[in-house]
């Protein structure tokens, strides 16, 4: 099925001990491009969350968003430097001897002194973290390809309904091909007429220069070609995903097709159907450019 480079998704894990919420958007881009924004303490799963997201995803610019609280207090602990608080009250003492002061050292004196007591973070278990991790993101990237689907569709009902609308041109151009020969023949005769006057026409001769005129402005190549490009994009819109460059490179071909028709036009009618041809092309092309 078709899937759009548009997505949203949006999922959260909640337990006892911490919530993770993971958000992802993307637009278009001709490769997957990954950036992510989450805090320091998650950054060793970076490689693991790419990993996974490659499951979902094959083409777009992707931002990824995760936010990660602990409702918990022991992840925090006070910590004793027994040593450092040695020291403190080595050197007051030291300063008491020496400056004749009066020794008034007590715990709460070594309380303030810098160093002597510490915050220290506990360590998270990594894999309970990641099994919260891994669970919001997959969520939410499932609801990112739901989205990416259901655009996806959209893209490719308005792409078929612009190449049903190419097919009606192209058969309107080749209807038009063996009538431009006959108005250039009935003009041709009677401009030669005009010119000769009561001097018989020879009709090898006009029909000589109506064959050199049919060669000069025939598209029936490029209207055959145009219309198998047309049918082969509709198979491609039925195949899988990950369609988006190959038919990238179909809308190309039909361009040169269009191109090829416009510069053989010696008809005004020609003309016109050969620039709306090129017209939907450019409008399916900036559609095509949405697709993954």
């Amino acid at each position: 099925m078709i899937k759009s480079m548009t997505g949203f998704g949006r999922a959260e894990v909640i337990d006892e001990e911490k919530k993770v919420t993971v958000e992802m958007k993307s637009v278009n881009h001709r490769y997957l491009d990954i950036n992510m924004r989450m805090p320091k303490k998650l950054s060793s799963f970076e490689a693991s969350i790419r990993a996974v997201l490659k499951e979902y995803l094959q083409r777009g610019k992707v931002d990824l968003f995760i936010a990660y609280e602990d409702y918990t207090q022991s992840r925090v602990s006070v910590k004793y430097n027994r040593e450092i608080a040695g020291q403190y009250l080595e050197y007051l003492q030291q300063m008491s001897e020496e400056f004749h002061l009066e020794n008034d050292i007590r715990a709460s004196r070594l309380l303030s002194c810098p160093e002597v007591f510490t915050m220290e973070e506990q360590t998270v278990d990594e894999k309970e973290l990641w099994t919260s991790l891994e669970e919001a993101l997959r969520e939410a990237a499932r609801q990112f390809v739901d989205t990416r689907i259901k655009e996806g569709g959209h893209l490719k009902n308005d792409i078929l309904e612009k190449l049903d609308g190419m097919y009606s041109k192209v058969e309107q151009v080749e209807a038009r091909s063996p009538e431009i020969l006959r108005e250039y023949r009935e003009k041709l005769e009677t401009k030669v007429g005009e010119l000769l006057q009561d001097t018989q026409i020879e009709e090898s001769r006009i029909a000589a220069e109506v064959i050199l005129f049919a060669d000069k402005i025939c598209t029936d190549e490029e209207t055959v070609r145009l219309k198998s490009h047309i049918s082969h994009m509709r198979d491609v819109l039925e195949t899988q995903d990950g369609i988006g460059r190959k038919l990238d490179f179909i809308a190309q071909e039909m361009n040169r097709e269009a191109n090829t028709i416009l510069s053989k036009a010696n008809d005004l009618e020609t003309s016109n159907l050969a620039i709306d041809l090129k017209t939907e092309i450019e409008k399916i092309r900036e559609q095509i450019q949405n697709i993954e």
